[in-house]
């Protein structure tokens, strides 16, 4: 059954991603790079991640499933280097004012 999924790490980052295949076991294609760059070697000797279903429906195509992980990538930020480790769509800061703000995804 086709699924949106998000994995939180330890230290509070996310990974949205969606499951074709529906494999309990699945967790994803997140850059390992990217992680492994945000734990020291102690901290990844015990690690622990969570896995939460986010979104499923027993017959959906597959441009309907990425369309559904882009939207939660972008509700919940995931795409946001300071929030979590998805790269795509591509998180854009804006200046405003003198503020930074986040205009996610365009």
């Amino acid at each position: 059954m086709p699924a949106i999924y998000k994995i939180t790490y330890p230290n509070g980052k996310i990974y949205i991603g969606q499951d074709r295949t529906d494999t309990l076991t699945y967790f994803g294609s997140v850059n390992a790079a990217l992680v492994a760059a945000d734990f020291n070697p102690q901290e990844q000797a015990d690690f622990t991640i969570r896995k939460q279903v986010l979104w499923y429906r027993k017959a959906a195509s597959r441009q309907e499933i990425t369309q559904k992980e882009q939207e939660f990538i972008l509700e919940l930020g995931a795409n946001d280097p300071a929030v979590g480790y998805n790269r795509w769509p591509r998180c854009q800061r804006i200046a405003v004012s003198g503020k930074n703000i986040d205009d996610v995804g365009v």
